[in-house]
């Protein structure tokens, strides 16, 4: 604990901007898992299957109602359509694309803060290196000449915190943004592919 404590109090006040980074970029991390994983998952195939079944034997409002069951993406988004089966195929179009336009950004949302959150992060700390090098070297000026090289060093060695602590927020917020942003496109052509597949179904 007094090594942490040392660790922070060393790098100067820019550790705690570099913490409350970290702070965010985690919790912006565990928001969005539980909001891909859980809130937003459905059994894709079987949703799709059996909407299609209820269009085709003319249960309109049974499909309506089955997709009120999921708050997820393609279930709202298969309801905009269902709302507007009686209505033209561009009208029908048009609303899916409509309740796309709402829902999509749902999924995506928030996930490309990692990747700035990862850049400022790093250059915190820099910044922070920077800033403790300079001390040490105004620290030195006066010393004498037989404790320049030992002050030197260990003013340099405790500037290096910052650097490090950035790049360790950096790394999860980086590993965080990769994972999400390719979940996220995995669920968006999921989504567009099987919209495709009920629009062909409305329209009949």
């Amino acid at each position: 604990m007094e090594s942490i404590i040392r660790f922070f109090s060393t790098g100067g006040p820019v550790m705690y901007v570099i913490l409350f980074a970290l702070v965010l970029g985690l919790a912006i991390i565990v928001e969005r898992v539980i909001y891909i994983q859980f809130k937003n998952r459905i059994d894709t195939e079987t949703f799709v299957n059996r909407v299609i079944e209820l269009i085709k034997s003319g249960n309109i409002n049974r499909a309506i109602e089955y997709c009120n069951v999921s708050s997820a993406a393609l279930p709202r988004i298969a309801k905009a359509g269902l709302e507007e089966v009686n209505s033209s195929p561009d009208e029908i179009q048009n609303a899916m694309e409509l309740a796309a336009t709402v829902e999509i950004p749902k999924i995506e949302r928030r996930t490309n803060y990692l990747n700035m959150i990862a850049n400022v992060a790093t250059l915190l700390g820099l910044l922070g290196t920077i800033l403790g090098l300079i001390n040490s070297f105004a620290a030195v000026a006066h010393a004498d000449a037989a404790d320049k090289a030992t002050l030197l060093s260990a003013g340099i060695s405790l500037a290096m915190n910052t650097t490090a602590f950035g790049i360790m927020t950096a790394i999860p917020c980086l590993i965080g943004y990769t994972y999400l942003s390719e979940k996220t496109s995995e669920i968006v052509d999921e989504i567009n592919e099987n919209v495709a597949r009920l629009y062909k179904h409305m329209v009949r």
